[in-house]
C-alpha cells in the first residue's frame, strides 16, 4: 500500500550508528509463531494485483490435490526448524483460497495440527473473494477450523467494481458479507478508495455500506499503480493526492466516530477484534510461510532467516517431487535488524513497548539510542517509558521515520 502517510516529507542522510552491534542477535526466547499458507489460484487476475497469484487459464481445473500434498510435504520439510514451537495463528492467503474445497481445506487443517502444536484459541483466517461465496462451502470451512473469514470486497459500487476489474457486484458483496457472518463471529472486509473516478462521498457510501454490516474489522487501502501491472501499464483516471487525502481523512474521521480503533497503518477493528496474525508481524514475531511464493522469517539461536518458497505454482509443485521448497534463503544481518524491526512495529499506532525491541531482535535497545532521539528530535517519534510510538507526523510521514534507522 502507497498512502499519504508514507510518502516521504524530505530526504534525510542516513547516521552513522554510534554503538557497535553484536556479531550476531542475542536472543533468548524464540519469539511467536504464525503459519502462512499460500493459495496461488484465482478466477481472474485483478489489473492493479502484483500479488503471486495466477488465473486458472482456458477453464483449467486447479490442482488442489497436487497443491495440498505438496503443502503438507513443504512443511513436514521444514519442522525442523520449529521443532516444539506452538503456533498461535494460521492465516490461507491468496490468489482467492475460497477456491479450495471445503474436503481439500479439512485435509490440510488436519495435517497441520498432527504436524504443529498449535494453541487451542488459534486464529485461522481464511481469505475469500464475494465472486467465490458460496453458503455451504462457508459452512464447511467453518466446521474444519476457519474461525475468522477476510472479504475482499473493495467495493459495493457496481461501476467502481468494473473499472478495477472485480468478478463481483455489489449485490453479491453484500451477500457474501450476510453469508459470513452466518457462519463466522470475526470477519474482516477489505475496502479500497482513490478508485478510478471515485470521489470522497462515494467512498465514504462505500465505508457506511461496511459499517451498517456490523462486521468488527476493516481494512482500508489507497488503489496504488504497482509496477508490471496492468493499471502501471495502462493507467485509469484516478483522484488526484489532495482529493486521495480528502477521502482517507474523511474515512479515519467515519471509522473513529464509529467506535474503530486505527491500530495499524490500514488497519481498523473495534475493541477486541484486531487481526492477531497481522499483529504477530508487525511486532517482528516468526512466521512458516508455506506454498508457491510464500515468505517466512524465523529466529533461533544463531540468527534470523528469511525464506521464500518457488514463486511460480508449476515450479514450486515440480521441485516438491524432488524434496526442494525454497527458492532463496538468507540470514537477517544486525545492521538490517533495526530497519526491518521498525518497519513493522512502527505501522502500529500504539508503537511497541521498549522490551520488546531486545526480544524480537536480539540487540540492545541503546544500540539505536542516537536514530531514537533523532528521530524525536524531528517530532515523528514519541519516547515514553511505557511504549516508543510514532507520532501523528511520524504516522504520516512514515517513510521519513523509517529512514533514521536506515543505514549503508
Amino acid at each position: 500500500m502507497n498512502d499519504r502517510r508514507i510518502i516521504a516529507l524530505q530526504p534525510a542522510a542516513p547516521l552513522q550508528r554510534a554503538v557497535p552491534l553484536p556479531e550476531r542477535p542475542q536472543l533468548t526466547a524464540p519469539p511467536p509463531l504464525s503459519l502462512y499458507v499460500h493459495f496461488p489460484w484465482c478466477v481472474r487476475k485483478c489489473p492493479y494485483c502484483d500479488f503471486n497469484s495466477h488465473a486458472a487459464r482456458d477453464g483449467a481445473a486447479i490442482p488442489e490435490a497436487a497443491w495440498i500434498d505438496a503443502v503438507i510435504a513443504d512443511l513436514q520439510a521444514a519442522l525442523p526448524q520449529v521443532w516444539g514451537r506452538r503456533v498461535l495463528s494460521i492465516f490461507f492467503g491468496g490468489g482467492t483460497p475460497s477456491l479450495m474445497s471445503a474436503a481439500g481445506l479439512d485435509r490440510l487443517l488436519t495435517a497441520i495440527r498432527m504436524l504443529l502444536p498449535l494453541d487451542p484459541l488459534a486464529e485461522v483466517t481464511l481469505e475469500a473473494n464475494p465472486g467465490t461465496v458460496e453458503a455451504a462451502r462457508f459452512r464447511d470451512f467453518r466446521a474444519a477450523g476457519v474461525n475468522r473469514l477476510s472479504l475482499g470486497i473493495q467495493s459495493f459500487d457496481d461501476a467502481m467494481l468494473a473499472r478495477i476489474g472485480r468478478i463481483h457486484g455489489g449485490d453479491e458483496a453484500r451477500r457474501a458479507i450476510d453469508v459470513a457472518q452466518a457462519h463466522f463471529e470475526r470477519v474482516n472486509l477489505d475496502l479500497m478508495y482513490a478508485l478510478p473516478g471515485q470521489t470522497p462521498d462515494m467512498a465514504l457510501g462505500d465505508l457506511r455500506t461496511a459499517l451498517g454490516s456490523g462486521v468488527g474489522h476493516l481494512s482500508c487501502y489507497h488503489l496504488t499503480l504497482e509496477p508490471n501491472t496492468p493499471f502501471a501499464h495502462d493507467p485509469p483516471p484516478l483522484p488526484d493526492d489532495d482529493t486521495a487525502a480528502d477521502m482517507q481523512q474523511a474515512m479515519e474521521d467515519e471509522l473513529a466516530g464509529a467506535g474503530f480503533e486505527h491500530y495499524e497503518t490500514s488497519a481498523f477493528a473495534r475493541p477486541g477484534r484486531q487481526c492477531l496474525h497481522n499483529l504477530n508481524y508487525w511486532t517482528f514475531g516468526d512466521y512458516l510461510g508455506i506454498g508457491p511464493g510464500a515468505h517466512g522469517k524465523l529466529s533461533s539461536h544463531e540468527g534470523i532467516r528469511r525464506e521464500m518458497r518457488h514463486k511460480h505454482p508449476a515450479r514450486y509443485l515440480e521441485g516438491a517431487a524432488r524434496g526442494d521448497f525454497v527458492q532463496d534463503s538468507r540470514d537477517v544481518g544486525v545492521a538490517e535488524l533495526p530497519f526491518e524491526f521498525m518497519m513493522n512495529a512502527l505501522r502500529l499506532a500504539d508503537g511497541f513497548p521498549p522490551a520488546l525491541f531486545a526480544a524480537r531482535t536480539g540487540l540492545p535497545l541503546e544500540s539505536i539510542g542516537d536514530e531514537l532521539r533523532a528521530a524525536r528530535d524531528r517530532g515523528l517519534l514519541d519516547l515514553a517509558a511505557d511504549a516508543i510510538r510514532p507520532t501523528a507526523q511520524g504516522r504520516r510521514f512514515l517513510n521519513d521515520l523509517l529512514q533514521v534507522f536506515l543505514h549503508d
